[in-house]
């Protein structure tokens, strides 16, 4: 069995959402990201290595105001995007290291 390690943030990047596909670079290091959707609509997000990576509704969906740990596999994804289902809002990618928040 595997063990359970706090998660440890290194840096945060914003990114202003609409309805409408956004990017935003990483910041920190670490194998792991923490979405925070603090809009009032669903953001969908996805994750890349190119300048170009968009997101779409067929996307991992975060509800709004809640937030999600996910697992990156290594320091080669550099490109967080969203949109959101509907208006526009903030969501917030923070890198780091852990398994648990």
């Amino acid at each position: 069995m595997g063990s359970t390690q706090p998660f440890r943030p290194s840096g945060t990047a914003v990114l202003a959402a609409g309805i409408g596909s956004a990017n935003v670079p990483l910041v920190g290091g670490g194998d792991a990201v923490l979405i925070y959707n603090s809009s009032a609509a669903v953001a969908y997000v996805r994750f890349g290595t190119a300048p170009s990576v968009a997101a779409n509704a067929a996307d991992t969906p975060i509800p709004p105001g809640a937030r999600m740990l996910m697992h990156l596999g290594g320091p080669f994804v550099t490109i967080a995007a969203a949109l959101l289902a509907a208006g526009s809002g903030t969501v917030f990618f923070t890198r780091g290291d852990g398994t648990v928040y």
